[in-house]
């Protein structure tokens, strides 16, 4: 990763010197990425609990639960929820 190749501590080089070196956007350097709000969490959590008693669901049966649950969710939402990086929830050739 690029960033980590960034050394704030060079006195020879600054850090846009070395951003530039390496190509790298130097708001890209300074970027703290967000993590997901306390809502999606929760919603993440009633993901799971419901994914293990109904494997079978795929985002728009998991979609139409939450909504009949009172949950204001859209099938993009849900997707993402259910998709992070490296998870396929057991989807076989469709992850």
């Amino acid at each position: 990763m690029k960033r980590a190749m960034v050394d704030r501590d060079n006195a020879a080089l600054s850090i846009s010197s070395q951003c530039r070196v390496l190509s790298l956007p130097r708001s890209s350097f300074y970027y703290k990425r967000k993590g997901e709000s306390a809502y999606n969490l929760e919603l993440m959590t009633l993901l799971d609990k419901q994914f293990m008693e109904t494997p079978f669901y795929g985002v728009r049966q998991m979609t139409w639960h939450l909504k009949a649950q009172g949950h204001k969710v859209n099938k993009k939402r849900i997707r993402r929820l259910m998709h992070p990086k490296g998870t396929s929830y057991g989807r076989g050739l469709w992850a």
